[in-house]
């Protein structure tokens, strides 16, 4: 029985031999957990600039599109806003993001960084539009029509009196858009973008050990969604409270 736990207590030694010596080899040498930090903030500056322009470009689009439906009116703009939506929705975001890399922006000298920040602003416009277009139309015509009774005009009705609720009732569903937003960062390394999955891929270039990198990526990745996720769920309970009283 004690050389059955002796063997068990050197497996388990070996174990965490292994694990430190892989640690050391993969954070520690060379300071390379400093390459997790350096994407990681990367990362999080991509997804608020992106996110930044999901929203207005996502904003504009829905109140065109809302408009058309509502008055008759901006037929070619709501005919462009659904050409960028049909675009945009049906095709990869990778794709999307080599095109206006290799393509759109191949003859210019332009910050990387700035390009990815581009390609999921835009992606990320389309779906924003399709959620606040949805809280829009979600609110009961009934509120138009007092705007009117009110002396103001369409715009007016949309501004003070349509978007303020129509922002609340999708403020969820676009807290998730961001978070999906924050995932899909992660093929910013196919224009070598030093996000935090590429400073996973450079670590496992130097290493040669897949393991440890791609963990420690996957977990800052999840830590950062549970987070967020938290306060998306911290922010439905308190619109639910706030509708009660």
């Amino acid at each position: 029985m004690s050389e059955f736990f002796n063997n068990i207590v050197l497996w388990l030694s070996g174990i965490w031999t292994a694990f430190r010596t892989d640690f050391i080899n993969n954070f520690i040498t060379d300071n390379r957990w400093r390459w997790l930090v350096s994407g990681l903030l990367t990362t999080l500056k991509i997804t608020f600039l992106a996110a930044i322009i999901g929203i207005i470009l996502g904003f504009l689009v829905a109140i065109i599109r809302t408009a058309r439906i509502q008055t008759g009116k901006l037929r070619f703009l709501d005919t462009l806003c659904r050409i960028y939506i049909t675009v945009i929705r049906g095709t990869p975001v990778v794709i999307q993001l080599l095109i206006i890399y290799y393509v759109v922006f191949a003859s210019v000298s332009i910050d990387k960084t700035i390009v990815a920040v581009i390609a999921f602003g835009i992606n990320s416009g389309a779906y924003v539009a399709e959620i606040v277009r949805a809280g829009i139309m979600s609110i009961d015509k009934g509120q138009f029509e007092a705007g009117r009774s009110l002396g103001l005009n369409n715009a007016k009705t949309m501004q003070y009196i349509i978007l303020p609720q129509a922002f609340k009732n999708v403020l969820p569903a676009l807290a998730n858009e961001f978070i999906t937003l924050l995932k899909e960062t992660s093929v910013s390394g196919y224009i070598a973008t030093m996000d935090l999955a590429k400073a996973g891929d450079l670590i496992q270039s130097r290493t040669y050990s897949a393991f440890m990198p791609l963990i420690a990526v996957a977990l800052i990745y999840l830590g950062l969604v549970m987070f967020m996720t938290a306060g998306v769920n911290r922010l439905e309970r308190r619109l639910r409270r706030s509708d009660n009283r």
